[in-house]
């Protein structure tokens, strides 16, 4: 299949640039995988697609402040992006201007608090550097730091929280999982009251997620790497719930990407950590998620490719297309869909 079998028109009023006051009045395009078949609700609605039984999988990843904005000993301003730690207080970055980020060079954040050397390029231009620090360097990151919003939002975050889900809890993101921004706390506690269960993996999701598909042919795409991990518990509850005949249902493409990395060919999901670099598109055979919350994703980008596997190409750009003609949100920050 070709890239530009995922394309769709999407004016730029429709990506949204702030969050909604009410994280779940954000509206819900309910998709039937099977027939096609839409309804228009509001996320508070999920409650009516639920049954006891079900087994609700979040990822509680946290997105790390990971946008550092600081100085040459010039005096020149300078931006890094980290990406991934790779010990001994060196960490994979995206590096602004670049050309002012060379090996050797000096750089300063919150007036000294943390300093930075560059060590060395990666072969894709990355900047390995390495921090100089007193203290904690995660809270030292949680002070200093700024959260690294995807490059199609202009606008500045006012709270930074509302760029986090209610129940992240693991450090480790350079963006958030965004389908479980719809939730609250009441909802999900109304959700576990109806008698489904509820359980998390983790997925850190890297940058590579925006990262476009330029191979025109999607076979040829080289995914990237991220860390995740199935708790045990998740494993024995996603287990027993299939054995039950309930359903397993992902939150976002990341805890679905996560799920079928790690499930075996006969449907039994392992309890374990490692990396995946999973690429889901259509022809690919679902192991472990029956059903799916998920935002509306980018032209041609291997999350739309990701939702097409679950629910069928055509059924999907008919879907985006109702969606653009009923003036969803879009994006991070936008509207939801369910797919069952």
């Amino acid at each position: 299949m070709n890239k530009s079998d995922f394309d769709f028109y999407l004016p730029d009023e429709l990506i949204a640039q702030t969050p909604l006051e009410k994280r779940d009045n954000s509206r819900l395009l309910h998709l039937d995988k099977h027939t096609g078949e839409i309804e228009h609700k509001h996320f508070y609605d999920i409650k009516q697609y639920l049954r006891p039984g079900d087994c609700l999988i979040l990822n509680d990843s946290r997105v790390l402040p990971a946008r550092l904005i600081g100085t040459r000993p010039t005096g020149g301003a300078v931006e890094l992006v980290l990406l991934k730690d790779l010990g001994d207080n060196c960490w994979e970055c995206l590096s602004r201007p670049g050309r002012k980020t060379k090996p050797g060079q000096e750089l300063i954040f919150g007036n000294g608090e943390l300093t930075a050397v560059v060590q060395d390029l990666t072969q894709g231009g990355n900047r390995i550097v390495k921090f100089g620090y007193n203290g904690i360097f995660l809270e030292i990151l949680e002070r200093l730091g700024k959260m690294p919003l995807p490059p199609y939002i202009k606008e500045e975050l006012q709270d930074s929280e509302r760029y986090q889900t209610v129940y992240s809890k693991e450090l480790g993101s350079a963006a958030a999982p965004t389908a479980g921004l719809h939730f609250t706390k009441e909802l999900l506690s109304e959700i576990e009251d109806m008698g489904v269960r509820i359980c998390c993996v983790t997925l850190h999701v890297g940058l590579g997620t925006f990262r476009p598909v330029k191979a025109e042919n999607i076979e040829d795409h080289d995914m990237h790497s991220e860390f995740c991990i199935i708790p045990e518990e998740t494993a024995k509850t996603v287990n027993d719930t299939k054995k039950a005949g309930g359903r397993v249902i992902a939150v976002g493409t990341t805890s679905c990407r996560t799920l079928e990395s790690f499930t075996t060919d006969d449907g039994v999901l392992q309890a374990t950590s490692g990396w995946t670099n999973i690429f889901i598109y259509p022809g690919y055979t679902f192991k472990c998620i029956d059903a799916l919350i998920t935002n509306f994703h980018l032209p041609e980008s291997t999350l739309i490719m990701l939702v097409s596997a679950l629910a069928g190409r055509e059924h999907i750009l008919n879907a985006y297309k109702t969606a653009v003609n009923e003036k969803y949100r879009f994006f991070s920050f936008g509207d939801a869909m369910f797919i069952e």
